[in-house]
């Protein structure tokens, strides 16, 4: 675990630092009852994803607040922030791999992205597994953990969990379609990179449109088409996501913040930040 700068991030899958495995499931109760002293925000440099069997409480994500329900799924990708407040009834699995546990065994290295729940977007990142769906991927999870503890074959387990992500984006309603126009789709999933990429240094929609090889109204046409927001909205949100991460951490001042965002003063960071939030970064941070 890593706190020298700024959230406490997870840097071992298995959560344990002398086990460097790229890939760990483990059964929900047993998992927080092992790691009961992780209940306060952190980030994790590795895919993890939850899927409920039954439970109450609530999780915590990037200060958006989740009820338990059974059947609910949830998956979070490196950087995010968590915690939760479970009941102690909770049931289910926990999945942790590595960002490059399929890099060596897909052709195409992007192949995850087609995966809407594993690009870290708040609206595709949580859902309930509806019933026909629900016995089918608590078995191919009971596979991978008979697999795992049984010391089977690493592309055995992996070609398990891939089946496990197909499945899942068959079930959700959640999966993201190409639609009728798979050039739209693309501009919008390489601006969200590019947003992921550069948000610190560059807050203007004309700079992505530039990258991108189109204008900023095709830009913005593109964005509220999927999402309901403009390009400066999207751009702003990440840069307000980010501020928020970073207030968790009262090592970090206000002016050390705004430095790390890339705002020219402390001044115009805390009016881009109470413009968005109606709070000033010091009152958010109180209420933390």
């Amino acid at each position: 675990m890593n706190r020298k700068n700024t959230i406490p991030i997870i840097d071992s899958c298995s959560l344990d630092l002398n086990n460097k495995t790229t890939i760990h499931i483990d059964d929900l109760s047993d998992y927080v009852i092992k790691h009961s002293n992780m209940v306060f925000p952190h980030k994790h440099n590795f895919f993890h994803f939850v899927l409920f069997t039954k439970g109450s409480g609530d999780h915590i994500i990037d200060f958006n607040h989740y009820k338990i329900k059974p059947f609910q799924i949830y998956f979070m990708v490196p950087g995010q922030v968590h915690t939760w407040n479970f009941v102690g009834d909770e049931g289910g699995y926990v999945v942790n791999f590595s960002v490059d546990y399929f890099q060596s065994f897909l052709l195409r290295t992007d192949y995850l992205e087609r995966f809407s729940f594993l690009q870290g977007k708040i609206e595709h990142l949580i859902f309930e597994l509806e019933g026909p769906c629900r016995a089918q991927a608590t078995n191919i999870l009971d596979e991978i953990l008979s697999a795992k503890s049984s010391g089977l074959s690493e592309d055995y387990i992996r070609t398990l969990l891939l089946q496990f992500l197909l499945y899942v984006s068959i079930c959700s309603e959640k999966e993201q379609k190409d639609g009728s126009n798979p050039y739209n789709h693309k501009i919008f999933n390489s601006f969200q990179q590019l947003v992921e990429q550069q948000f610190k240094s560059t807050k203007l929609p004309s700079v992505y449109a530039d990258q991108l090889f189109i204008t900023p109204n095709h830009l913005n046409a593109i964005c509220k088409s999927y999402i309901g927001q403009s390009a400066g909205e999207i751009i702003r949100n990440r840069i307000v996501l980010e501020a928020k991460r970073l207030l968790i951490n009262r090592n970090l001042n206000i002016t050390e913040i705004a430095n790390e965002l890339q705002f020219k003063d402390n001044s115009y960071f805390t009016k881009f930040f109470k413009k968005s939030t109606d709070l000033t970064p010091e009152e958010f941070r109180k209420q933390l």
